[in-house]
């Protein structure tokens, strides 16, 4: 839990609070896991018209149960359209049609830049991951990313071991210097709070969770974590949030375990 009094996991806090984010109407690049979670919670509250896209091909997806792959059949019966890879990366991902796109990773740096190809050096990596899959795509052309990722200095170095996914700043540029058209990695949500993009690009923590210090924030990441004054605090999740994901969304904790 959160606290010995709180009344939610702050995995449900993530799911919440990443929910929040979202607007009404807006199309978002969604896949499994909390991202998908917080897309059905907003849009069983504020957000009935958000249009989900998924990575298989189901476009404008309303699932009646959470899909636990990109490749359920719960995505397909009601969708807007179920197109192929190719269509939904080239006519609605790289023509700008996407609004927002989560993202996650083994390590996410000071800067956004996301890696999920190798820890260590690339020749001879410590680890070697699964690789991009669309998150580059989606991390350059998306208009806006929000990465979800619990805090560990081992997940938020100062610089990852290789860029898979850009963020707002590498190898001496940025994203405009780069050519790039979406707007990046503009919020990290984690297990403690809530880190932006400041102005040089650089992660700045912006707001805490109720009973979390900053102390404790700097303490998940890998350098030296600029606060933004004055802090935000973010409202924990409402009777309404937990019901939904306790009892609709995701009752078996396929998600929210612990």
């Amino acid at each position: 839990m959160a606290s010995e009094a709180a009344a939610y996991t702050l995995g449900e806090m993530m799911a919440c609070v990443a929910a929040r984010e979202l607007k009404d109407g807006e199309v978002v690049f969604v896949g499994i896991g909390l991202p998908n979670l917080a897309c059905n919670l907003a849009r069983a509250t504020h957000a009935p018209n958000l249009v989900l896209i998924y990575e298989s091909g189901a476009v404008g997806a309303v699932p009646e149960r959470l899909p636990v792959s990109i490749g359920d059949p719960a995505l397909v019966t009601g969708s807007l359209m179920v197109c192929g890879m190719a269509d939904v990366f080239q006519s609605l991902l790289q023509n700008g049609k996407i609004q927002v796109g989560f993202l996650g990773g083994a390590q996410i740096d000071k800067y956004g830049n996301i890696n999920t190809t190798v820890v260590g050096p690339y020749a001879k990596p410590k680890v070697r991951l699964p690789g991009s899959g669309g998150a580059s795509e989606i991390a350059v052309h998306a208009q806006r990313v929000l990465i979800i990722s619990k805090l560990n200095p081992r997940a938020f170095p100062e610089k990852v071991d290789f860029i898979t996914s850009p963020g707002q700043f590498s190898k001496g540029k940025s994203r405009k210097q780069w050519g790039m058209p979406g707007a990046g990695p503009l919020k990290v949500i984690t297990d403690k709070g809530i880190l932006e993009a400041d102005e040089s690009g650089e992660m700045v923590l912006t707001a805490l969770y109720p009973g979390i210090g900053v102390d404790e924030v700097k303490k998940g990441v890998g350098w030296a974590l600029k606060v933004r004054e004055p802090l935000a605090s973010v409202e924990p999740p409402g009777a309404k949030e937990l019901a939904l994901l306790r009892e609709v969304l995701d009752p078996q904790k396929l998600f929210l375990k612990g």
